[in-house]
């Protein structure tokens, strides 16, 4: 069975993302689209680019494991999305160590934080949930050894 198309893989997360809403109200298809661009403009691979598409449908339920496991991908673009998605309970410590593990995982959360941790994006919510975010996403960045912004 050949590989899913980029096109494909795109209207997969489309379709999964598509009545999802984000902390803000915003559809949350513009975070996933966000972080693929942030993917692309960090240089990322077409594998990295289509685990971006996929980053955060295991984890929202989205999609499932089995369906990652048996799915038409490159095993990379799997291991990715795998590295991407935070277990039940898991801390970030593991998490992250999971992530820096995994080759080209690191480029994709860095594209993550960044629109998650975007002022303008964090200007919409409550104090008390952007003091909270903002102290979550620099601590994310420090454990995966990312430059402060």
């Amino acid at each position: 069975m050949p590989d899913l198309t980029p096109d494909q893989v795109e209207a997969i997360a489309r379709e999964g993302h598509a009545h999802q809403r984000d902390k803000t109200g915003r559809p949350y298809l513009e975070h996933v689209q966000a972080v693929v661009e942030g993917v692309r403009e960090r240089g990322g691979s077409d594998e990295q680019i289509a685990a971006a598409w996929l980053h955060d449908t295991i984890e929202d339920d989205v999609l499932s494991r089995e369906w990652l496991a048996t799915a038409a991908l490159p095993q990379r673009v799997k291991d990715l999305v795998d590295a991407m998605t935070k277990r039940p309970g898991e801390d970030d410590e593991s998490y992250t160590q999971r992530i820096l593990a995994t080759p080209g995982a690191r480029l994709i959360k860095e594209a993550d934080l960044a629109h998650n941790a975007d002022p303008a994006r964090l200007a919409l919510l409550d104090e008390p949930t952007r003091t909270q975010l903002s102290e979550k996403y620099a601590r994310m960045r420090r454990l995966l050894g990312l430059q402060e912004r």
